[in-house]
């Protein structure tokens, strides 16, 4: 199992491979805000536990199990924003809260939670049921 700061670099390289087709160490760098020497030793962490295959100076591919837990992670975000704006989380707070708990559900947890958002997506008068509640609160 990824620690959640492997997890953090998994889901960026994974992000990075899928939009550019590659990921540089500059550019997890930086969306990390973290610096080339420490997205180096990950790296090599990541390599060694086989989430990728690295070569120094030449670059790294994610491994089928590195690729596996990536669509994993990209799911669990994509599926965390997802219910934050269902249950009507103001859009600027979104990112910021699945970053913050993100780590801290357990996959049971998201599973649930997955249920719900397909529960509310069935029917868009559940979701309009919400936003009445909320409103009259």
């Amino acid at each position: 199992m990824p620690t959640p700061s492997m997890e953090d670099y998994i889901e960026q390289i994974y992000n990075l491979i899928e939009t550019k087709g590659y990921a540089r160490v500059s550019d997890i760098a930086e969306a990390l805000t973290v610096h080339p020497s420490s997205v180096t030793k990950m790296v090599q962490k990541l390599d060694k536990d086989e989430y990728l295959n690295y070569e120094k100076y030449r670059g790294f591919i994610l491994t089928a199990k590195g690729k596996k837990v990536g669509e994993r992670l990209v799911f669990r975000h994509e599926l965390l924003e997802e219910f934050l704006d269902i249950i009507g989380v103001d859009n600027q707070n979104i990112y910021d809260d699945v970053e913050g708990i993100e780590h801290h559900l357990s996959w049971n947890s998201i599973d649930r939670i997955g249920d719900l958002v397909q529960y509310f997506k069935t029917d868009q008068m559940r979701v309009e049921d919400l936003r009445q509640i909320q409103k009259e609160k």
